[in-house]
């Protein structure tokens, strides 16, 4: 007997279990061979689900499409709100975040990109941001309240993570002799707090009660230096440009640091007046486009006032489109100058360095200091350079 005419009941539970996800993945074609795999209601949830962004792939190959097949679960009868709400409660957080992009990127489906409502209901995730930053061209004007709604959301979880490792990085060391208000468990002087709250030893529980604790203060350091972030805005920079407009914003909130915020592909655009809101910078920023990183680094070149307390910190892929030569002469020329060089690579969403290595090397043998790191160790890379 072929696996076809099995009958449900007669199939061992991992079989039909299997036969199920197979059904599943193959969509509603599979049905004459897989049509054991009978489905009860939650079943057809995810197939109505799923059927409503993959079918796409069928519709591509110009195969026609089966109407009404599960009356009113009919995936055609899902709007785009629909769907989201019931994926979202159908898969986990990782499948879902996924199925979202692709309706998106990959499937394109207008109605996600034109209808602000559709966009309210979306999970606000990097991955989502980074996908309607690129394709925010398309989008309607009506959109865009929407748009920006989710980017703020992904800055404001950006800021969360990063903002107080970062601003401490920046700020300084921890000051032994000057006592602080504010608690902070990184900042706990436990010798002095021991010390002071001896008299409070409570001798029939043997323990210490602590009524006073002891914080330290942080050495407040003030430098008075100029930071000028160079960002590459090619398609492949969506990440990095949305962690260095969240860097930049906590740069401008730094006493007697003056931050640039440049932005670049072929053409060179200067966003410093908007280095204190990452908002509207990615809402600014233009992904996509070729690359020319020498015509930024000369832009950056005569942004130079002080060269002794200025750092230059391109964050590029340093995949260069432009001149090479001209980009390592001005890089050489900067370094002469003793100004700060520091080549931040491109990473991918698993924090994989993405860049070019060949190009790399010779701005590091040319003075700029090239690394691949996270914000927060951005941030201490930028502090020890600023010391």
């Amino acid at each position: 007997m072929s696996q076809h005419d099995d009958k449900p009941e007669d199939m061992p539970q991992n079989k039909l279990q299997q036969a199920k996800r197979w059904r599943l993945i193959l969509g509603q074609y599979a049905d004459d061979a897989l049509g054991q795999a009978t489905f009860n209601a939650d079943d057809l949830k995810i197939e109505r689900t799923l059927d409503f962004l993959y079918r796409r792939e069928y519709q591509r190959r110009g195969l026609r499409q089966e109407q009404g097949r599960h009356g009113s679960l009919d995936a055609s009868q899902l709007t785009a709100v629909n769907w989201l709400n019931q994926a979202r409660k159908l898969f986990p957080n990782s499948t879902f975040e996924r199925m979202q992009s692709q309706a998106i990127e990959r499937y394109q489906i207008s109605s996600f990109l034109k209808d602000p409502n559709t966009l309210k209901s979306m999970e606000p995730t990097k991955a989502l941001a980074k996908t309607l930053l690129s394709l925010r061209g398309r989008m309607s004007e009506e959109t865009r309240d929407a748009v920006k709604t989710i980017i703020q959301q992904v800055v404001e979880d950006i800021l969360r993570q990063i903002r107080n490792n970062f601003r401490q990085s920046l700020t300084g060391r921890r000051n032994r002799f000057r006592r602080s208000l504010v608690p902070n468990s990184r900042n706990f002087d436990w010798r002095a707090t021991i010390a002071a709250n001896l008299k409070h030893y409570d001798t029939q529980n043997r323990r210490l009660v602590i009524e006073t604790p002891y914080f330290n203060s942080r050495m407040q350091q003030h430098f008075p230096w100029d930071v000028i972030l160079c960002v590459d805005q090619s398609a492949s920079m969506s990440s990095s440009i949305m962690y260095a407009a969240v860097c930049a914003s906590i740069l401008a909130s730094l006493p007697a640091v003056n931050v640039s915020l440049i932005v670049f592909d072929t053409q060179v655009v200067d966003l410093s007046h908007l280095a204190d809101d990452p908002v509207e910078v990615l809402m600014t920023v233009q992904l996509g486009g070729g690359t020319d990183i020498a015509s930024a680094m000369q832009y950056c070149e005569k942004l130079v006032k002080n060269p002794k307390r200025t750092v230059i910190s391109l964050i590029s892929d340093f995949e260069e489109g432009g001149s090479l030569n001209r980009l390592l002469d001005c890089t050489q020329r900067l370094n002469s100058q003793q100004v700060k060089l520091l080549g931040l690579a491109a990473l991918d969403d698993e924090a994989q360095p993405v860049y070019d290595a060949t190009i790399a090397q010779k701005l590091a043998d040319r003075g700029m200091q090239v690394a691949a790191l996270t914000p927060e160790h951005f941030a201490q890379w930028l502090a020890e350079v600023m010391q």
